[in-house]
């Protein structure tokens, strides 16, 4: 998977999974942009050699010059990955906070929806385009106390599914990752406030978390990398509108 003639741009790629994203891209060659809404995440990014700005997906003029300033820093963009995502209120669906219901489409779709229309005159341009948008086991499965996240997801692979079809007569593939639970500060957060519903000890929690998949353990930001490039690689072709799991065989969501 040779990379070196391309440009990527990663949201949410300063830190965690997106930062991994971006990593491997650049390892393989690429030419990286990042965007994050943390600016001491940003500027770590900058000093680790990756290109990158502060960007709110949420908000349509951020991303307009977000864009903007992709084609001025890299010239064109080749990859979009739509990493960019919360994790929304955790509670039965009666007790929900409609702002915090919100925010979660706001990031988790409306951004994705933001980044890929004023992306497009610019993947248009590039060469073998290619875009990635970050959805998850909760995309494709449901999951009890989140339901905000679970729909937000659940309409990736929508916009994934309908796009591969608007898009594929211009050749830019568009493909979903639906990753499994991944270890990390983001899924403890999310464990702790599943076992704050349940009133059930964390760590209860943590082990059904662990052995959710067939293979009794949480994924790695690094499997998501791994299948990020594959998908935006030539190899990967003729890949084109699936919700590709990366979840260890995962069939229920705890």
């Amino acid at each position: 998977m040779d990379f070196t003639a391309k440009r990527i741009l990663v949201t949410a790629g300063a830190n965690g999974i997106g930062l991994a994203i971006a990593s491997k891209f650049r390892e393989l060659g690429a030419t990286v942009f990042v965007t994050d809404i943390d600016p001491d995440a940003v500027d770590k990014a900058r000093v680790n050699g990756l290109l990158a700005a502060v960007s709110d997906v949420s908000d349509e003029g951020q991303v307009r010059e977000l864009m903007d300033t992709v084609r001025v820093e890299m010239g064109g963009l080749d990859v979009l990955v739509n990493n960019a995502g919360i994790a929304g209120p955790t509670g039965p669906l009666e007790s929900l906070d409609a702002a915090a219901w919100k925010a979660t489409f706001d990031v988790n779709i409306h951004g994705q929806f933001f980044c890929i229309k004023h992306a497009l005159p610019l993947l248009r341009e590039g060469s073998g385009a290619s875009i990635v948008n970050l959805s998850s086991a909760a995309g494709r499965l449901g999951m009890a106390g989140r339901s905000a996240y679970s729909a937000s997801k659940w309409a990736v692979v929508g916009l994934t599914k309908t796009l591969a079809i608007e898009l594929g007569p211009d050749g830019i593939r568009v493909n979903a990752i639906c990753p499994g639970a991944v270890n990390g500060p983001r899924i403890d957060s999310v464990i702790a406030a599943k076992a704050r519903m349940l009133e059930l000890p964390a760590d209860e929690v943590s082990a059904l978390y662990h052995n959710q998949s067939s293979l009794g353990r949480l994924i790695e930001a690094e499997d998501i990398a791994n299948m990020a490039a594959f998908v935006a690689s030539d190899m990967a072709r003729n890949v084109h509108g699936q919700a590709l799991a990366v979840d260890g065989n995962t069939e229920k969501l705890y």
